[in-house]
């Protein structure tokens, strides 16, 4: 049966060379994405900036409501097509989105780093990034084997592919599905499928291809347990992240303990996390995740 980690954890994001957190404070956020300069909302940001002026090359300015909206300012004319970056041997393409990101999740690149760590000397694996977004996630695992990448937004998946062609790995032994992941969970499990690892993003609200609804709160449990009936004791890991929600890594932790009783393992909670660069800089976090590891 698979265990919680008695204590929390941080996985940090120091930054690198396509992205650097130059500082944050009252409620906002001050970055580096390759050599444009952005600065964005951040709530958690609860101290002072260190420093006094922060010349970006645009601004999000949230709405009124805290479940969204909101629009970039732009100070710098910038490529209409976005500008490319890379992570180790990704490459991908960064824009202002009007979901306030820049096509990618700075603070996923720890967990980039622990699914490979996962799936050491493999080249044989099955995974499954779910959420897959613009595919930097999956690109990252597909070194190892074969990877299903799930997203219901046509457009993303699109970009996903675009990414791939960027990075040289057209070659790769990838699906691309644009389909709602709740359901395809659902039909993999009747399938009868297994995958060596998942890695679970979830929005906190969404909508499928076929505009079906998806609330976290709601749909997270069944979803779980499906990826969960897609695991066995040879598999080497699920990971599931969890932004802008009032919720606990401890409950994110409780679910996995629930729905992976009949594994062995061990489960690790905590926050995701960003650090300032230069001296003291500080620990920002961005999200809350739980994780299953299996040693053998």
């Amino acid at each position: 049966m698979a265990t919680i980690a008695p204590q929390p954890m941080i996985m940090e994001c120091a930054g690198w060379d396509a992205y650097r957190l130059l500082d944050s404070g009252a409620g906002r956020k001050f970055e580096a994405f390759g050599p444009h300069a952005f600065i964005r909302p951040e709530p958690q940001a609860l101290w002072q900036p260190r420093i006094a002026e922060w010349p970006a090359a645009g601004e999000f300015v949230p709405g009124s409501d805290e479940d969204g909206g909101g629009r970039w300012q732009l100070e710098t004319e910038l490529p209409e097509e976005g500008w490319e970056l890379a992570w180790n041997d990704v490459k991908f393409t960064a824009q202002p989105t009007p979901f306030r990101h820049l096509q990618f999740f700075p603070d996923m690149a720890p967990v980039w780093d622990w699914m490979r760590e996962r799936l050491d000397g493999r080249s044989d694996a099955e995974t499954m990034n779910m959420f897959g977004y613009t595919g930097l996630g999956t690109l990252a695992l597909s070194d190892h084997g074969r990877v299903t990448h799930v997203d219901a937004s046509k457009k993303s998946v699109a970009q996903a592919r675009e990414n791939t062609d960027l990075s040289g790995m057209a070659d790769r032994p990838i699906r691309w599905l644009v389909d709602d992941a709740a359901k395809f969970a659902a039909r993999e499990v009747r399938r009868e499928r297994r995958y060596d690892g998942i890695i679970l993003d979830p929005p906190k609200f969404g909508r499928g291809p076929k505009n079906e609804t998806w609330r976290l709160e709601e749909g997270l449990p069944d979803l779980v347990g499906d990826c969960a009936k897609l695991l066995d004791d040879k598999s080497a890991f699920l990971f599931l992240t969890v932004y802008a929600v009032r919720m606990s890594s401890v409950a994110l932790a409780g679910l996995l303990e629930e729905k992976l009783r009949h594994l062995p393992g061990v489960i690790e909670h905590g926050d995701l996390a960003v650090r300032e660069e230069g001296e003291g800089g500080r620990l920002l976090p961005t999200a809350i995740f739980a994780r299953w590891s299996n040693p053998s």
